[in-house]
């Protein structure tokens, strides 16, 4: 085979979960848990209330480690690796927590520079200009000295996800990023992430359960169950709507209570 006529090799997967088993003391949340999130790919991780979704997040950005198996966030095992590794991984994504988790303290401009500033020896006027570039980013140019107080809950979390976004990561994840927004403020963050992802191609992992944001931004999901303490169906979410039989998955989907 010549050189012309060999095909290039799939870019490997940012984010896989192979055989992971997690939970806290005696108790087992979800086991034997795979699945794989491809360059770019959306991948929101659903389920019920007590699931395990937000254990599996906690999981993958390496802040509990697996019982059994292991996860690899660009080929690198979190639990295994060692400090300087897992600190060069950690830089390569973002973090946007339920809460989005701004120092109360400090201004929005604050909150963003701070992985900047712990990251590169950086002049003001060169992080002064990033802060404001990735304040830009989530529409929230011109807030720069404003505290998180003074905002709206959905300026918050955009703010909280220009800190994210501070250091270019090639991976977000999001846990829960429409909790305690109304629906209108809700579909403005899902059409911003949506606009990210196209534009910047950055891979992402999204827990929620809210199905309109479910809809409006997955590629796939990853669909848990309470009872079955791991993954039962994986797919498109319109798709499994349509024509799953697993009456599991009807049930999230249609909000069909359970008899």
């Amino acid at each position: 085979m010549t050189q012309a006529d060999a095909s290039p090799s799939p870019a490997p997967a940012p984010i896989q979960v192979e055989d992971v088993t997690l939970g806290y003391g005696q108790n087992i949340i979800v086991e034997h848990l795979s699945f794989s999130v491809t360059p770019g790919e959306i991948v929101v991780i659903a389920g019920g209330s007590g699931c395990g979704k937000s254990t599996v997040l906690m999981a993958v950005i390496g802040l509990l480690p697996p019982r059994q198996g292991r996860i690899l966030v660009h080929g690198v095992d979190l639990a295994r690796a060692g400090e300087k590794e897992l600190a060069r991984v950690r830089r390569s994504f973002g973090v946007l927590f339920q809460s989005g988790a701004l120092l109360g303290s400090m201004t929005l401009a604050e909150n963003v520079a701070l992985p900047l500033a712990d990251a590169a020896h950086l002049d003001r006027r060169t992080l002064d200009l990033l802060v404001r570039l990735k304040l830009a980013l989530v529409d929230l140019d011109g807030f720069q000295d404003y505290l998180p107080a003074e905002m709206s809950g959905g300026m918050n979390k955009r703010a909280a996800l220009a800190r994210a976004l501070a250091l270019d990561p090639s991976i977000l994840f999001f846990d829960e990023p429409s909790a305690g927004l109304d629906p209108v403020t809700s579909a403005e963050l899902d059409r911003l992430i949506l606009r990210l992802n196209q534009a910047q191609g950055t891979t992402m992992l999204i827990v929620t359960h809210e199905l309109d944001s479910i809809y409006a931004i997955a590629h796939r999901v990853v669909l848990l169950d309470k009872a079955a303490k791991g993954i039962i169906a994986v797919g498109d979410p319109h798709r499994l709507r349509d024509d799953s039989r697993d009456p599991r998955v009807q049930e999230f989907f249609h909000r069909r209570p359970r008899d």
